[in-house]
């Protein structure tokens, strides 16, 4: 994978081992955001801001990283270039929509700066599950794609009191239903995961779809959805805006009985979010027969060491992690299968110099060849 002008990192080639990559320093020395090229890499898109011409290092026109794609032993490179008025997106040296981008690499991250999934906005929790579930399946994406258009028409017509508003109130229906399915599909798969995966200290953990919404069938959707848009539609002429509907959704997380983003502690909501990043892996390995890369960032925060080097291998043995962690000892004691990297002012270099000639990754993964 190779870094440019992202964030304080001027230039880096970093060339990872199939299985588990730890990069160690200090706080502010560039980990986290090694980790968030990858998942720019992936997803052409930051997992810690929404605003990408801040990703840019200062001073800097554009920010780049680039990387190949190893699945089912075909090659593919992908790239990614940002700046103050576009993104690009490349596949093999071309320019590519994002929906020929899409798919091609898929991250599932665990990050201290995404518990705002746990203790933000619900809107944090609908873009989490929204984009899970749409790596995962592309006519989930094309769902969103679809709800997003209806809506934007929907809103046009009530804001300027259409006549082709009743229209739009069932083509609205139709594909507000489709996409609440769709997720509470994703969420019912997702929670079974959940159930029997991560659970310190014998915690349990739960996500859902807010009551009432979580219907096996489009067509009980459909008529949840009217029931909804009919009891809001006063409230809905004089706002001028859709009340109801998928955008507006409630999901809930939970720790034991409780509400984790009013009564969970920090330790438990970060232990949340990373039982659901490892329940998120999980799935997608399950229903695509190959691994997401794992990105696991300041891990060992809350962990005690000999749970996080259990966690970490058992990740890694089924496919390519990438974790940063600002304790070498735990680093150097995790055994001889890591591959180690020393991330100090932006600047990236193995720990054993003759480390990184290749990466291969088993399904799916990044790679990078000399």
């Amino acid at each position: 994978m190779q870094v440019r002008d992202l964030r304080n990192i001027r230039a880096a080639e970093v060339r990872l081992g199939p299985g588990l990559n730890l990069f160690v320093g200090r706080n502010a020395q560039g980990k986290t955001s090694l980790l968030e090229a990858a998942g720019l890499l992936a997803r052409g898109r930051s997992f810690r801001t929404e605003h990408t011409e801040g990703l840019v290092r200062h001073g800097a026109p554009v920010g780049q990283v680039g990387g190949i794609v190893v699945r089912d032993e075909r090659r593919t490179t992908l790239g990614v270039e940002i700046g103050p008025v576009r993104r690009r997106l490349r596949v093999d040296g071309r320019d590519a929509s994002p929906r020929d981008y899409y798919g091609r690499l898929e991250v599932v991250v665990y990050s201290t700066d995404r518990l705002r999934v746990i203790k933000g906005s619900m809107r944090e929790r609908r873009l989490y599950v929204d984009r899970a579930a749409a790596a995962l399946w592309p006519s989930y994406r094309q769902a969103l794609r679809d709800y997003e258009r209806v809506l934007q028409q929907r809103n046009a017509a009530l804001e300027s009191g259409r006549a082709d508003l009743e229209i739009w109130n069932e083509r609205f229906v139709e594909i507000g239903a489709r996409l609440r399915q769709r997720r509470s599909e994703y969420l019912r798969r997702l929670r079974t995961v959940l159930h029997r995966g991560f659970r310190p200290n014998e915690e349990s953990y739960d996500i859902a779809l807010g009551e009432g919404l979580d219907h096996p069938s489009e067509a009980a959707q459909q008529a949840t959805l009217r029931a909804e848009i009919e009891a809001r539609r006063s409230d809905e002429r004089r706002a001028r805006r859709s009340l109801a509907g998928p955008h507006r959704d409630a999901i809930s997380i939970r720790v034991g009985d409780r509400d984790a983003g009013l009564d969970a502690s920090s330790g438990q909501g970060r232990s949340a979010l990373l039982a659901l990043s490892l329940a998120a892996l999980d799935l997608y390995r399950e229903e695509r027969g190959s691994p997401a890369v794992a990105l696991l960032d300041d891990l060992d925060s809350e962990l005690d060491e000999e749970r996080t080097a259990v966690l970490c291998r058992d990740v890694s043995a089924r496919g390519q992690a990438l974790v940063s962690t600002a304790h070498p000892g735990w680093a150097r004691r995790l055994g001889q299968g890591a591959r180690v990297f020393r991330v100090a002012d932006g600047q990236i270099t193995p720990e054993r110099a003759s480390e990184g000639a290749m990466f291969v990754v088993p399904d799916q993964g990044i790679r990078r060849e000399s």
